[in-house]
């Protein structure tokens, strides 16, 4: 039997990824009173980032699907004494029936997805954040009754997030503008991937230009996991792709804020903006849960 990983969204067709949100719309719908369909299997989430969407989202949704999750930290782990991902991968297939694994580079998921004979999904790599799209998704289609056509403005770093973004837009039928500062624009790799499986997405250096007339406005920290050495010099770039009253104002009248937290107030966000009406932060958050409950029964079933 062939073995389904999710590294990228590319790895779901657009049917697939369709049928998915459905899916987790009526798990959340039917949250307590769905059956348990992974009764007697078990999940490793295995994290060499912190976490704690990921970890809960996969913690309790496994459960409440019947499995048992058992959460790994690779530090307290044989990982953290070097040894090979490659074995890691042998040694957790003869354990658990899936691995959810949130890394640094992407290769390394790309190595436990080739070494494992079970489901692989990517909790977040530096590269992509596949499973926080399929919440985000979920989030703007319950608000906006679909996907297709509808236009999302990137605001911010052309990270993980936004890669994630670009794949989304092939796959779902997104209308994408991205404006990140000079030099922080996305993997053109990435850009050049998504176009070629028919993204609708423009890139440019103008928050004002993305947002305009957008139905979605989405941003991310401005430095992430790892980047620490870097913050001053990314908020001396990032200062004037904050997303305030004014810049929502630019968006379209129905238009809704996103973000996949943690957030910042006072520098990629305004306080008024994440915590005001257009802000659907929280139902995003939430929607991580029945998201990757959807992900673990498509994948493990």
């Amino acid at each position: 039997m062939t073995v389904r990983h999710l590294r990228t969204l590319e790895d779901l067709t657009s049917d697939e990824l369709a049928a998915l949100l459905d899916r987790a719309d009526v798990l959340a719908a039917e949250r307590g009173r769905h059956g348990r369909p992974l009764r007697g299997r078990s999940v490793a989430i295995l994290l060499e980032k912190a976490s704690t969407r990921t970890r809960l989202s996969f913690e309790v949704g496994a459960h409440e699907l019947g499995a048992l999750p058992v959460t790994l930290l690779a530090r307290d782990t044989q990982l953290g004494r070097g040894e090979p991902l490659e074995d890691t991968a042998r040694m957790l297939s003869g354990y658990v029936h899936a691995v959810v694994y949130r890394t640094f580079g992407h290769d390394r998921i790309e190595t436990l997805c080739a070494h494992a004979t079970i489901p692989v999904i990517n909790g977040l790599s530096d590269r992509y954040h596949p499973c926080q799209l399929l919440a985000d998704l979920q989030t703007i289609r319950a608000e906006k009754g679909r996907l297709a056509g509808l236009r999302v403005a990137w605001v911010g770093d052309g990270n993980n997030m936004a890669h994630s973004w670009i794949l989304a837009a092939a796959r779902a039928g997104l209308r994408l503008r991205l404006a990140t500062p000079e030099g922080y624009a996305p993997d053109p790799s990435v850009l050049a991937r998504g176009r070629e499986l028919g993204a609708d997405v423009s890139v440019g250096h103008d928050p004002q230009w993305a947002v305009e007339n957008a139905d979605v406005v989405t941003t991310d920290v401005w430095a992430s996991m790892g980047q620490e050495d870097e913050a001053r010099r990314r908020a001396e770039a990032f200062a004037a792709f904050q997303v305030d009253t004014a810049l929502m104002k630019a968006a379209a009248s129905e238009a809704i804020f996103l973000h996949c937290l943690p957030a910042h107030r006072g520098e990629e966000v305004a306080a008024e903006v994440i915590d005001g009406p257009w802000s659907r932060v929280w139902q995003e958050a939430a929607n991580r849960l029945h998201a990757q409950k959807a992900l673990l029964e498509f994948l493990m079933s």
